[in-house]
């Protein structure tokens, strides 16, 4: 199993101001290659503290790219329903190139409504928009002249530049969060999936789905599956759960703010019980993500029994990426925990 560390900032001007998290962010990607973490990760939000700070992921990815030499990096994800494939295609390709074909591109179809409500962009339309985006990117990465009749971009003759380093493209990630599917289809298409195991051992259905599917369609391999946990290490088992258990509450609290709006009347058919999975989340605390081996907080040995204790629920998958600064830990804490786990849990991982 490979591990990584992801930045989902859910901080807003009141906590800490961009700049800060950012630079944090880099100092944190500076152990990176010292303690052999295999990637850095990233997402794209918009508007609200839940993720906001990270309106396109490329951008950071470039900065770490030149701080890190051999970790990956990672699109966690980006939103075609909010962005034009060419423009897409053309980013990604020249974060391959700084990073001498270090990439994985991940896109995700977005889910959180007052996003699609300020681009002005239909809920029902996100399905649609992410298949023919994803279909789209890929064609303008994989090809050149190519010529598109879609139902919301078309173009012909397009020759994206520059042309991806890796060849015939970056590998391509899905982000699901919790419908069959998501998963079905990512495995269909032959795509690596990116996942948050916030509904515990439900986990372990999906990524059956993910691989069923896979296989029906011929691709060879399990493919490569990715989750996503809070962690915090530390000498102590107290102090770790002290330093995290609030920081991890104020960012499930944000989760479900952002969220809101699907518990207030929100609808779409392309997000069936998305009411429910809201709802659910606003269940959850640090303990409950703890109990579900969701939050690795603890000692190098906890953590290394939540490991081995979380695969015997859900089986083996290939990728961890941990968030390692959530919500307001401090960098002297995020980076105290990024030494001690590279140093007593990866090689034992």
């Amino acid at each position: 199993m490979q591990i990584g560390i992801q930045f989902f900032p859910d901080v807003g001007p009141d906590t800490q101001s961009g700049r800060d998290y950012w630079q944090n962010a880099l100092k944190l990607v500076g152990l990176v290659d010292r303690y052999g973490y295999a990637h850095v990760r990233t997402v794209e939000h918009y508007f609200h503290p839940y993720g906001g700070y990270s309106p396109n992921p490329a951008i950071f990815l470039a900065a770490a790219a030149q701080v890190t030499r051999r970790a990956r990096l990672v699109t966690g994800a980006v939103l075609p329903a909010f962005n034009t494939p060419l423009k897409i295609a053309a980013e990604l390709a020249m974060l391959d190139a700084l990073c001498d074909g270090r990439l994985d591109a991940g896109f995700a179809r977005a889910f959180l409504p007052h996003e699609f409500e300020r681009f002005g962009v239909a809920m029902d339309d996100s399905r649609a928009r992410f298949d023919e985006g994803v279909a789209q990117v890929r064609q303008l990465l994989e090809a050149e002249n190519v010529t598109y009749e879609g139902r919301f971009h078309s173009f012909r003759n397009v020759t994206s530049l520059p042309r991806p380093t890796q060849q015939p493209r970056p590998p391509f990630f899905v982000a699901a969060l919790a419908t069959k599917e998501s998963f079905e289809r990512a495995g269909a298409a032959g795509y690596g999936i990116m996942a948050i195991p916030m509904a515990g051992g439900a986990m372990k259905d999906l990524l059956d789905t993910y691989r069923e599917a896979r296989a029906r369609a011929g691709h060879a391999g399990p493919g490569t599956v990715m989750l996503a946990f809070h962690m915090l290490c530390h000498q102590d088992q107290q102090q770790a759960e002290a330093i995290a258990r609030e920081p991890l509450n104020r960012y499930l609290r944000s989760l479900v703010e952002a969220a809101s709006e699907w518990t207030t009347g929100a609808q779409s058919a392309d997000y069936p019980g998305y009411d429910k999975v809201i709802e659910a989340l606003s269940r959850e605390t640090f303990d409950t993500q703890v109990a579900k081996c969701a939050a690795w907080v603890g000692t190098p040995d906890r953590i290394l029994d939540t490991i081995s204790s979380y695969r015997k629920q859900v089986g083996d998958f290939d990728i961890a990426s941990l968030q390692v600064n959530f919500n307001d830990i401090p960098l002297s804490a995020a980076m105290e925990s990024m030494r001690l786990f590279g140093e007593k849990v990866l090689p034992r991982v």
